[in-house]
């Protein structure tokens, strides 16, 4: 069975009336005879043969009749005026009828199911072009009728003139068609039956048996209409052709006459029309079609066999002529007359290719085998036929390769596409859509909704908007809602600029309603807890929303919906430039977006405005939307607060909650009074609400008479209006981006709990908004039921209590000037401390950061004198004692307006911009509450004393360790003297090589003093401290119970270099201070994973191998002085003390955890335990070869025999060492080399801290210099006590002479 065909690839059939037909017909209230003609098709179930003979049954066999004259008039008119009318009429015929589509499209149900009318029309306009066509002979008639009527005086002679006739065609019409002639003849004629019978048969032997005598009735008057198919729109002809009046001749039928959509026939005259078409399909049109095909096929098929070449050549080899080429037996015509073609411009344009012609003959047909593979043979040629393979062939993935290249032969490379171009995309595409079917169409392997997208192309006229809206309606039937709300806006933005604004708004409406829908994929609940979101919270594809919803808004504004488009102005702010719509770019032709979009937001604003504005002004006070709610957020109600005058406005709260915590810590042991952490305003006391506002939009925002909404379980709005004062803030104009805090000052003058629940202002002055201050609560997941579903407490409200003024602590820095310090050094400052309530205050504290290093000095600490001491030993308890807390002296309870002053020191240790933020906490008396104020005081601290330190092992028997202590003033003109440095360390004693220089040190002056460390020789401390450790971190490992129990206490050695210095009192405390916050930081930073909690628990204050410095210094120009601790030096072999631990963790049995970060945790805790210092490990042994030896002997009298001294020394405090030195005199070096004689290899076994020579013989036969750095010492260092039981070795090692060693000895001849 064959394809039901598109109108548009139907044979097209010209009729020619004689003037007596026409006249008839008009005197019968019927239309022209092609109209007539026109009502009869399609022809059901007619059948045709292939060139195989194989018969094709057509359920529905379609026809075009039309009217010559007018055909030809309409080709001589430029195509591509032709196609621009064609154009410009499809849009008006759409823009009269959208809005009455519209309304009754909106009122089905199932619209994404139905076919939309403006598509349906669309279509038929398409499939209406009956015009032939340079690049495809669909349209070129195939069949031309010459009919009369025997009402003429002389029938036949009018029968003879229309034969006659000279086709008025140009060159590029084919000729090839059928001519037919057709006698009518009516009732009322005034020949008889037999006359007519006799004409007919004169006519069949003169001009063909393609001939018919059709006999109607016409009845006079004409009987009632009787309703027939709409017919296919047509192009209307232009009223004036060529710049004269030679057009088409007007129809001689009026509209008036005959209904639309009916015929005025009796049935008799109907049901002889309908046999004349069928006789004149089936009797003639197809049998003429087969045969042109069968001789056109005859030709293709020579043509497409071996080249005749080939059997000319083999004819020649073999003595034998060829005969001449057979020739076609095909006629040009086929009962028609050879009609000269009159040409309209110089140049002959030929007509449709014979080939071609063959493959639309045999897809008329329905020969698709033979259709197929002449279309494949045009395509590979560049003559066409891709666009009708997709209509023939299965679908494949090949269809859309045709489909492309179709489109693209038509598309110029050129910005905007010409009209021809524009209205064969159409054609293409509509065929295409009405032939295949729906599932084919939409399949996955076609993706027929792409072809109509495609062949929109970026045209701008209705035509292309129509098929971008199809392609959208079939992509929501393939449920691609995104794309089809792309493909809708589309649609909808070039039918705007054409003005179809009813369509234009339905089609945004549909891509807004496309774009909200949610997606049927579901997600995990996971994803919308980790985003903080609910699954209501879709707002839509943010991505489009703005670019659809403000056409949609000025449209609305334009059409006279000026509250609609203030509601869609006003949700456009939520989509914010920072995700802005890419489609804003393509929809706003205002401004310029896409060289700034930051203006996008300023257009949204600048609409909002204009429409709110023009409400306000037609509609007055009614004006006021209730229910249009401002889609941004201004406020942030996280970082809004509460502040009172007594609190400092300086200072992180987290900040100061760490030092609540820290008071908490240390009062929790003491007692059982609780710290009043919220603070309550006085009666009669102003106090603020810090607002932070954060302007989301890239333009400018103005926040009009902002204020906030209070609440109070006292009273109500009543009650709050008579006594709480509420100060409305000035007008906030926030810049793009912009963040900024106001604070809004409210009194009350009564006691009361008060509520701040939100904040209140005027949106550009024009819309009145209140925006909730309200935080969710937390997660509640107390409860099976609350951690199946997701539960939140209440929301957060800023609360506050307002009592009447009894108890208030007023604390201020008496110089609060700017303060910039010099690194190291102690300050004093003044604290006025008064009571600002009514009741007494007699006790009072301070709490400190966990960094800051303060001293409170006592109440007699102005007649106490500095003390002039030299320390030599600190008892520590060796324990990273947190900050506490210090108590205020008092000499008396601080009464109603009582005041003192307290003198603070402030060590400055760390350089930068600082703030010194002190909470103290005061009570009335033992047993009453604590209340809290806060003072902070910003200062700057600068380094004046660059300070370095290095270490190496001594080559003096006399110490172990040399250390250099480098001072450089890096200050611009201060002079820097150095009181004294002063040495700590638990293992080491440490003793000056050079006395300390008496000069100050001018600004980039420096210099450098040196020590020797000395072991003290008790090793049990540094087992002690080495052992609690080891204890501690593999109970962490292990995860087991850390345990409460405390390091080993050390007693502190203390070296000092000095001139005459006094100590001050505070110095040992800060000392100690400063050491607790380097080792605290330092265990932050390295050991990451363990809590900072238990590091007192776990880390010892001091190493007992390590070395400070303190460095005091003063500035007498500018009365400054202080102290700097250097914390860096670790001395001492030590043997890895943590291996064991490691070891046994490393072997142990791994738990599989399902959380590879947990796993991944663990490891980077073993790394950092691994690299900390309480694993350290280095070679004890070092070798230091006597160097510089000049030995003078007389050769004359022999070789010389000098001696080679090697000092051997074990620096390890606890471990005893084996070695071997092997003297090998093969080394490279532009010097001689050492000849050695005798022993070569020398052992032996070092005690710790003990030291040993070896001695080695030269054996020297000639003067010169010898290099001594050919030697390799081995090393096994063993376990502690097992020098005179079994040797266990824990650590080898093997060193070798650097390459860079230039130890010799010079032997030189008398």
């Amino acid at each position: 069975m064959a394809r039901v065909l598109p109108s548009s690839l139907t044979p097209h059939i010209c009729i020619l009336p004689s003037p007596d037909l026409e006249e008839l017909l008009q005197s019968s209230s019927l239309p022209s005879l092609h109209h007539i003609f026109q009502s009869f098709s399609p022809l059901p179930q007619v059948t045709t043969r292939t060139t195989a003979l194989t018969t094709v049954p057509h359920p529905s066999f379609a026809l075009r009749f039309s009217d010559l004259p007018e055909i030809e008039a309409a080709c001589r008119e430029d195509e591509e005026q032709r196609a621009t009318r064609a154009i410009d009429w499809i849009g008006d015929r759409i823009s009269k009828r959208c809005a009455k589509w519209v309304d009754d499209f909106e009122k089905m149900k199932d619209r994404d199911v139905a076919r939309t009318p403006w598509w349906d029309e669309l279509r038929r306009c398409a499939e209406g072009d009956h015009i032939p066509a340079r690049d495809e002979g669909w349209n070129h008639p195939i069949s031309i009728i010459l009919a009369v009527s025997t009402t003429s005086p002389n029938p036949l002679q009018a029968i003879t003139a229309l034969h006659s006739r000279t086709l008025d065609f140009p060159s590029w019409v084919d000729l090839t068609h059928l001519i037919y002639t057709l006698i009518i003849h009516p009732k009322n004629s005034p020949l008889s039956d037999e006359e007519a019978g006799a004409l007919f048969n004169a006519v069949k032997k003169q001009y063909g048996l393609h001939t018919y005598l059709l006999s109607l009735e016409l009845p006079s008057p004409p009987p009632p209409p009787v309703s027939i198919p709409a017919l296919v729109p047509r192009l209307p002809p232009p009223a004036i052709l060529n710049g004269s009046a030679d057009g088409v001749r007007p129809d001689l039928k009026t509209a008036q006459t005959v209904p639309l959509n009916t015929l005025r026939m009796s049935e008799q005259d109907i049901q002889q029309t309908a046999r004349f078409t069928r006789e004149f399909v089936t009797m003639n049109l197809v049998p003429w079609m087969e045969k042109c095909v069968v001789e056109w096929n005859e030709t293709y098929s020579s043509s497409r066999r071996l080249p005749s070449r080939l059997f000319t050549s083999t004819r020649r080899l073999f003595g034998t002529s060829s005969p001449a080429p057979p020739t076609s037996s095909l006629p040009t015509r086929s009962h028609t007359h050879s009609a000269l073609q009159s040409s309209v411009s110089g140049s002959i344009i030929p007509p449709p290719s014979q080939q071609r012609r063959l493959a639309e003959f045999a897809t008329i047909l329905g020969d698709y085998k033979l259709a197929v593979a002449v279309w494949e043979s045009l395509r590979k040629e560049g003559k066409g036929g891709s666009d009708i393979l997709p209509l023939l062939i299965a679908p494949s993935p090949a269809v859309q390769l045709h489909v492309s290249h179709a489109l693209n032969t038509i598309h110029p490379q050129a910005a905007e596409l010409p009209s021809h171009a524009q209205l064969r995309a159409l054609l293409y595409a509509v065929r295409w859509e009405s032939m295949l079917t729906i599932g084919d169409f939409l399949s996955d392997t076609l993706e027929g909704e792409r072809w109509l997208v495609w062949a929109a192309g970026n045209a701008e006229e209705p035509p292309a908007a129509l098929l971008l809206a199809h392609a959208a309606l079939l992509s929501v039937r393939k449920n691609a809602r995104r794309r089809a709300a792309l493909w809708y806006f589309f649609a909808a933005n070039r039918l705007e600029k054409c003005g179809i604004k009813p369509l234009t708004m339905y089609f945004l409406r549909r891509a807004h309603e496309l774009s909200v829908s949610r997606p049927d994929k579901l997600l995990s609940p996971s994803f919308w807890i980790s985003e903080n979101k609910q699954p209501s919270d879709f707002q839509g594809f943010d991505a489009v929303m703005s670019g659809i919803e403000h056409p949609l808004g000025r449209l609305l504004y334009t059409t006279g919906d000026v509250s609609g488009a203030v509601r869609h102005f006003l949700g456009l702010l939520r989509w914010s430039s920072a995700s802005s719509s890419p489609l804003a770019q393509l929809s706003n032709h205002i401004v310029d977006i896409t060289k700034d979009p930051s203006n996008s937001d300023k257009v949204f604003l600048e609409d909002f405005q204009v429409a709110i504005s023009h409400l306000e002004s037609i509609s007055g006070e009614q004006a006021r939307l209730e229910d249009v709610k401002l889609s941004l957020r201004f406020v942030v109600p996280s970082q809004a607060c509460i502040r009172l005058p007594r609190d400092s406005v300086e200072g992180e709260q987290s900040e100061w909650e760490t030092r609540e915590e820290i008071w908490s810590s240390f009062w929790k042991h003491r007692g059982k009074e609780k710290l009043e952490r919220s603070g309550r305003a006085a009666v009669e006391e102003a106090f603020w609400v810090d607002i932070t506002l954060r302007n989301p939009l890239d333009t400018e925002v103005t926040l009009a008479n902002p204020t906030v909404i209070v609440e109070s379980s006292s009273g109500d709005a009543a009650w709050i209006r008579d006594n709480i004062e509420i100060k409305t803030a000035e007008d906030t104009i926030l810049y793009a981006n912009e963040s900024r805090t106001i604070s809004i000052s409210i009194k009350s003058s009564k006691p009361a709990s008060l509520a701040i629940t939100g904040v209140a202002y005027d949106f550009l002055g024009l819309l009145p908004t209140v925006e909730s201050l309200a935080r969710r609560g937390r997660r509640l997941q107390d409860t099976p039921q609350q951690r199946q579903t997701i539960t939140y407490a209440p929301d957060i409200l800023l609360k506050l209590d307002v009592e009447e003024a009894s108890q208030e602590l007023a604390v201020a820095f008496v110089d609060d000037g700017p303060l910039v310090l010099a690194e190291g050094e102690c300050k004093r400052m003044k604290l006025w401390i008064s009571n600002a309530g009514s009741r007494d205050i007699g006790e009072v504290w301070v709490v400190p950061g966990p960094e800051d290093q303060i001293w409170i000095e006592p109440l007699d600490g102005g007649s106490v004198s500095v003390m002039s001491m030299a320390w030599k030993t600190w008892q520590s308890d060796n324990k990273i004692v947190p900050t506490t807390p210090y108590s205020i002296p008092l000499a008396e309870k601080l009464t109603e307006a009582g005041s003192t002053e307290v003198t603070v020191v402030l060590h400055a240790s760390h350089k930068g911009k600082q703030d010194l933020s002190l909470l103290f906490v005061y009570r009335e008396a033992q047993g009453s509450p604590f209340h809290c104020t806060r003072v902070t005081r910003s200062y700057e601290v600068v380094q004046c004393l660059q300070i370095s330190t290095t270490s190496h092992p001594s080559h003096s028997p006399d110490h172990s360790f040399s250390l250099s202590l480098d001072l450089a003033n890096i200050s611009s003109s201060s002079y820097v003297e150095i009181n004294q440095v002063t040495t700590i360390s638990a293992s080491w004693s440490c003793l000056p090589l050079t006395e300390l220089w008496s000069e100050p040190l001018r600004p980039s002056q420096s210099a450098r003093i040196s020590f020797g460390a000395t072991s003290t020789g008790d090793c049990a401390s540094v087992n002690a401290v080495s052992a609690f450790v080891s204890r501690k971190l593999s109970n962490v490992l292990h995860g087991q119970d850390i345990g409460p129990d405390d390091p080993p206490p050390l007693e502190l050695l203390c070296g000092h270099v000095s001139q005459t210095f006094a100590f001050q009192p505070f110095v040992a405390h800060f000392i100690m201070n400063a050491r607790r916050i380097a080792v605290s930081r330092t265990l932050a930073q390295s050991h990451p994973r363990i809590p900072t909690s238990s590091h007192p628990s776990i880390f010892p204050l001091y190493n007992p191998l390590s070395v400070d410095f303190v460095v005091f210094w003063n500035i007498p120009s500018e009365q400054r002085s202080g102290h700097i601790l250097v914390s860096e030096v670790t001395l001492g072999a030590s043997h890895a003390a943590l291996r064991e631990v490691l070891e046994g963790v490393e072997s142990a049995k791994v738990k599989r955890s399902m959380y590879a970060e947990t796993q991944r945790e663990k490891v980077e805790m073993l790394q950092a335990i691994r690299d900390s210092e309480w694993n350290a490990e280095m070679n004890p042994i070092v070798m230091h070869v006597k160097d510089g030896l000049v030995v003078e002997h007389d050769f004359s009298q022999g070789v010389c025999m000098a001696p080679v001294e090697f000092t051997i020394r074990n620096h390890s405090l606890s471990h005893p060492s084996r070695f071997v030195l092997r003297l090998d005199p093969r080394q490279q070096s532009p010097h001689l080399p050492a000849p050695y004689c005798g022993r070569t290899t020398f052992r032996g076994l070092l005690a710790p801290l003990q030291t040993t020579s070896v001695l080695a013989q030269l054996c020297v036969t000639r003067p010169g210099t010898y290099i001594l750095s050919g030697w390799r010492l081995e090393t096994e260092v063993g376990e502690p006590g097992t020098e005179d039981s079994p040797w266990r070795v824990r650590h080898r090692y093997e060193q070798r002479a650097a390459a860079d060693n230039s130890s010799s000895i010079v032997v030189s001849d008398l």
